[in-house]
């Protein structure tokens, strides 16, 4: 690389660009997003559900390794807390899934 890349605004050319529409709400360019995935910059509903999925997966494999601690020592009342950790699991999945498929 030269000197004068290195000096270059990286955004400089970007900035230079016109908007390809007006926004329809303005500060939103495209519009406003609703739904799950789109304040993340997701726009896929495939990708979002995707998420979905490794979310629920990821918060079973936690709670799941977390009942078998707890059945091994016997405290069963965290063993009751780790049962309601995964309801909340779910039902979090359920909801993403939702959003994710109501997609405006």
């Amino acid at each position: 690389m030269t000197d004068q890349d290195q000096e270059r605004d990286p955004w400089e050319e970007f900035d230079r660009l016109k908007p390809a529409a007006p926004d329809r709400v303005p500060g939103y360019p495209g519009g406003e997003p609703l739904g799950f995935g789109f304040r993340t910059g997701v726009r896929s509903a495939r990708v979002a559900f995707g998420f979905a999925v490794y979310a629920l997966a990821l918060g079973t494999a936690l709670v799941l390794t977390g009942v078998v601690v707890f059945i091994t020592q016997g405290q069963w009342l965290l063993l009751g807390l780790m049962v309601l950790i995964e309801a909340v699991f779910v039902f979090g999945f359920i909801r993403l899934v939702k959003q994710a498929r109501n997609r405006h």
